[in-house]
């Protein structure tokens, strides 16, 4: 017996010490190593990482230097923190001196739990500065002269240059942007695989420029090269047929810094030396497409020795240096290559690949022809009710890339500066048809990290998650697109904003938002309103509830799935002045009325004449999204350290709430919108006295129970499961996410929907579709039902007090027969995993916590006697009316017990 009790003590013993911390996943403004930033007070952020439960960070060290080898070296090291007492290991901000542009940091932390154990210093990690003033730009704006006037696309221009480098090389970093989009090429070779650089931003306020490290592409003889297409700069954009909105002119903005090993440095400039060009890229646009002419190519262009007979010399022109700024969003990039999976001979004959998915991007393919012959690629969401390729609901947009073969034989083909959203492609011109070994759909999108799963036992809601993340894809290219195929494109405010915690559980947008709200901010008019879209192409259009609130809704998403406090700080002022104008158009009685607005956007509508549809007053809207983003703003303003303001918007908000129930409820309340969004709105945004709230819900209780289907539109679908479940109607909501008739979330994926719709019937049952004029079969809004998914029935739900899951609830919610669910989420601390199982009335509930957080678990319908768990955790569990909670810190845990009928 003893030696038994000897061997489970070393055992034990021998675990501990072998419990080990370490540190990893070390990130600088939500980037890895990133290289070319402009912030100057950049945040660090790190993971955990144990085999053992319930370990906290109890203090850090950071440590940074201008090198690996220097890290070590107390006396070389930049920065310092020192042992700090804090289990903050999320941007955490550098203490250091400023660093200087161009400069690179090299950095690493170690970390002590709550033992007191101190963990190894992690890998080290980087970031590089940019270029931060102004004067260091020494290249020239350079473009090309006497360029022909065309109100259809121009061609796309070609530039190159020739230098040389006769001493060892230590480094060198090319800083790159221009009026366009480009593409960059070093001896022959293409330098990034970044697309539609340089991305799209309100460039008449914001232009970035991009930074790459070209050391080792760079010889003894070296050419540069730069293709400039259209793109959203003189492109054709807003729906309207008409190109230039930011300017006529396509223009280059070129430097490389070569730093020597002998401590020199040299400077590769645009300027009035180098070259430009057409070349076989004839027109280059995003609504239309690209036409390639093989036999204008430039064979050789980009390489040394190339012969530039005929090529012009550049115009040096004089642009604006002091709005360039480096990237904080997310690079878009070819992340994903799908097959077709069908060929089809439709009964118009027109030849058509089935991809399979709605997606977007292009297609590569290689193809067999001969010279001078066109061939031409089109591309379409769906086929008509007849199984013919349909192309009405793209509006004006073409979406037509053309080839034009430059000799006889085979090629492989796929456009530069154009992007499609589609599932079918058609084959014009071709005298045989490419195997589908040939066809490859090249998936673009925003590069973002995939971040949410969430599988359950009903593959339609399978699906229907897999359409939300897809939209999500297809729509997050560099800005929140409402849709990607159409000729529009456009990054629409309300969609974004009641998009924007899906978006967070399904991806990593924490960057791409920073990048977006910025643009935001540019854009806002003097007088506080928010453009409709951003970037502004309406020309100042603006003002709408629901939509312009994207300035404060979207920054408090961020808040609380990251944590972060800095975008709240950044975007406070355009908050305000929102603020501002509301008040100022509702006046002295405190309500938004007579102003123009979407209300609540494709609502259901129907032809019954007893019922013409779900309208909501938008003056009710208007008001309620007056109080409720006030009431952010009071928020924000405690958050970040403004008591006066906070004071402020709190009065402001009970003057907006008390004109609000005088005006639009009634005293046993009832609004006077009697409408599903209309209640989902003043509850959800609590804007109804208590005494009302009871009332208010059974009204929508019953509303839903009439029709048995929702009624909502853009504003009031995102919170209608959530209201109904907050309401203790599950039973509702399940109901609603069920139905597979229209309309309802599943109605589309009845019809073979692979992306989420704009329109609740944009294809009828009877196969016709709605309106040409919107209807889009890839616009994500309705998909921010995905919230829901992860926070309630998956139970992965923030804490707002603890914001970016520091603390977090695990709290499923079974029903509407499902038996099971496997969600995760990678949060900024690391991976969170709810997965619950029913089995014979048995309910298996495992979960993971990461490392330096905590979760209350909450498990329904259960008894503390029947739960089976940690014996550890048994002290901390209590039953709450039929619920049982259990207050968990890191590790995996597994809870098992019969559920209570």
């Amino acid at each position: 017996m003893k030696s038994l009790l000897l061997v489970v003590f070393l055992s034990v013993f021998s675990s501990v010490l072998c419990a080990k911390t370490s540190v990893k996943k070390l990130v600088c403004e939500y980037h890895e190593n990133p290289v070319g930033i402009d912030v100057e007070q950049p945040r660090l952020s790190w993971q955990l990482y144990s085999d053992q439960q319930n370990v906290v960070q109890s203090a850090y060290e950071i440590r940074a230097a201008g090198s690996v080898k220097d890290l070590a070296s107390k006396s070389k090291q930049l920065w310092n923190s020192g042992k700090v007492e804090s289990d903050k290991s999320v941007n955490v901000v550098y203490g250091g001196p400023q660093p200087e542009s161009m400069q690179r940091v090299y950095w690493q932390v170690r970390v002590w739990d709550n033992t007191g154990k101190a963990s190894s210093w992690s890998e080290p990690a980087y970031w590089e500065m940019g270029i931060l003033e102004p004067e260091l730009w020494k290249a020239s704006w350079i473009t090309l002269p006497n360029e022909p006037e065309s109100e259809d696309s121009k061609p796309a221009q070609y530039y190159r240059n020739e230098f040389s480098t006769s001493k060892s090389i230590k480094s060198a970093r090319a800083y790159v942007t221009s009026h366009g989009l480009y593409q960059l090429f070093l001896n022959g070779e293409k330098v990034s695989d970044q697309l539609f650089t340089p991305g799209w931003t309100s460039y008449n306020k914001r232009l970035q420029y991009q930074t790459y490290d070209v050391t080792e592409m760079l010889q003894k003889e070296n050419a540069v090269g730069v293709v400039l297409g259209d793109g959203w700069y003189r492109g054709n954009i807003g729906w309207v047929s008409a190109n230039g909105y930011y300017g006529n002119d396509l223009a280059l903005l070129f430097q490389l810094k070569i730093d020597y090993t002998d401590g020199s440095s040299e400077w590769i400039v645009s300027d009035k030396n180098w070259k430009v060009n057409n070349g076989p890229i004839r027109k280059s646009d995003i609504y239309n497409g690209e036409t390639y002419d093989a036999r204008m190519e430039l064979t050789g262009w980009a390489n040394t020795g190339y012969t530039a007979d005929g090529w012009k010399s550049v115009e040096e022109v004089d642009q604006p240096k002091d709005l360039l700024i480096a990237p904080q969003g997310v690079p878009v990039k070819a992340v994903e290559e799908i097959k077709p999976i069908e060929f089809i001979t439709t009964p118009n004959g027109e030849k058509v690949y089935d991809m399979g998915q709605n997606m977007v991007g292009w297609i590569r393919i290689k193809m067999k022809g001969k010279e001078g012959q066109k061939v031409q690629l089109k591309f379409a969401e769906v086929l008509d009710k007849e199984g013919n390729f349909y192309t009405a609901n793209l509006r004006g947009a073409e979406c037509t890339d053309t080839y034009i073969f430059g000799k006889d034989g085979e090629v492989v083909y796929e456009p530069k500066f154009t992007f499609h959203g589609f599932r079918y492609l058609q084959l014009i011109g071709f005298d045989e048809i490419p195997a589908k070994e040939d066809i490859t759909g090249v998936v673009i999108y925003s590069d973002m990290e995939p971040t949410g799963t969430f599988v359950c036992n009903d593959e339609m809601i399978n699906q229907l998650q897999h359409n939300i993340q897809w939209g999500q894809k297809g729509n997050f290219l560099d800005v929140p697109t409402d849709c990607p195929q159409r000729d529009e494109r456009l990054g629409w405010t309300g969609d974004a904003q009641v998009f924007s915690m899906t978006a967070g559980y399904n991806f990593n947008v924490a960057a791409f938002y920073t990048k977006w709200m910025k643009d935001v901010a540019a854009d806002q008019l003097d007088n506080g309103v928010v453009p409709h879209v951003i970037p502004d192409v309406l020309n100042g259009q603006g003002g709408a509830t629901g939509w312009a609130d994207a300035v404060a809704v979207i920054p408090w998403s961020v808040y609380k799935i990251y944590g972060d406090t800095r975008i709240l700080e950044e975007n406070y002022p355009a908050i305000t002045k929102w603020v501002g104008y509301m008040n100022e158009r509702a006046g002295d009685d405190y309500l938004w009325t007579g102003d123009t607005h979407y209300g609540d956007w494709l609502a259901y509508a129907t032809t019954r004449s007893d019922y013409p549809g779900a309208t909501t007053e938008k003056d009710l809207l208007a008001t309620a999204y007056f109080y409720y983003t006030t009431t952010l703003t009071a928020k924000i303003a405690q958050l970040i350290g403004k008591p006066q303001d906070t004071q402020k918007y709190k009065q402001l908000a009970a003057n907006i709430k008390e004109a609000f129930n005088d005006e639009f409820v009634t005293p046993n309340g009832r609004l006077v919108s009697h409408t599903q969004t209309a209640y989902v709105i003043a509850l959800t945004f609590g804007i109804l006295p208590d005494s009302m709230v009871d009332d208010a819900a059974d009204y929508l209780a019953k509303d839903v129970e009439k029709f048995r289907h929702l009624t909502t539109g853009f504003l009031g679908t995102p919170i209608l499961c959530p209201t109904l479940s907050a309401i203790g109607r599950d039973d509702l909501a399940f109901m609603l996410l069920n139905r597979k008739d229209y309309p309802s979330w599943l109605y589309p994926v009845t019809q073979g929907a692979t992306t989420i719709w704009e329109r609740w019937d944009g294809q009828k049952p009877d196969g016709s579709f709605q309106d040409v004029g919107m209807n889009s079969f890839n616009h994500y809004a309705y998909g921010a039902i995905g919230e829901w998914l992860y926070n309630h029935v998956a139970g992965i739900k923030v804490d707002e007090n603890n914001p970016g899951y520091k603390k977090f609830f695990l709290a499923p919610n079974p029903g509407g027969g499902l038996t099971q669910v496997d969600a995760t989420f990678n949060s900024v601390y690391g991976p969170i995993k709810s997965d619950w199982k029913i089995s014979d009335g048995q309910m298996i509930y495992q979960v993971e916590v990461p490392a330096n957080t905590s979760a209350e678990v909450v498990l329904p319908k259960a008894k503390v006697a029947e739960i089976n768990m940690d014996g550890d955790l048994k002290s901390s569990a209590k039953q709450t009316g039929t619920d049982v909670t259990v207050s968990v810190g890191s590790g995996t845990y597994t809870f098992s017990y019969p559920m209570a009928e």
